[in-house]
């Protein structure tokens, strides 16, 4: 059986969506996941703990069971993802080369962008090679948001 919540953050609602004990999504925005009931479990209320934790500064890792859904390769780019510390960040390139394949910065980006555990797979930390804050799913006020977060600043 699936659950859902819905968490405030102070970037707005998100969607936690639970199966068999582990988390298989955090999307921004709220949503009623098809299959799935309301209602919280003790990882959903875990869930909600650890993300207040990271919204008041105070968390660096999650701890959570998770079970994200994809290819082998965004396998390997969101297990890469989840390699970047706190804090700090990577180029896509970076990130290709971890996944082993050094030519798929593009592809990277697609597995970026189709990440299906929001900031505890910490799709906000892959940059430009030059530097710059581009694409992410949220919308890039969110990326830098959450990077000035890790930086400590404080979000309203």
């Amino acid at each position: 059986m699936k659950h859902y919540v819905w968490i405030t953050t102070p970037m707005g609602t998100m969607t936690a969506l639970e199966e068999d004990g582990a988390l298989i999504r955090l999307d921004f925005g709220k949503s009623e996941p098809e299959g799935a009931e309301y209602g919280e479990t003790d990882l959903l209320k875990e869930t909600l703990r650890q993300m207040g934790e990271y919204f008041s500064g105070t968390r660096r890792e999650f701890t959570l069971p998770l079970a994200p859904r994809g290819t082998a390769f965004q396998m390997k780019v969101w297990n890469a993802l989840s390699a970047i510390p706190y804090g700090q960040t990577r180029s896509y390139r970076d990130i290709a080369l971890q996944a082993g394949s050094p030519s798929a910065t593009r592809a990277v980006g697609g597995a970026n962008h189709r990440n299906p555990i929001s900031i505890i797979i910490p799709c906000h930390r892959v940059i430009g090679a030059n530097g710059s804050l581009t694409g992410y799913g949220g919308g890039l006020d969110k990326k830098e948001a959450l990077l000035a977060l890790e930086h400590g600043e404080r979000l309203v």
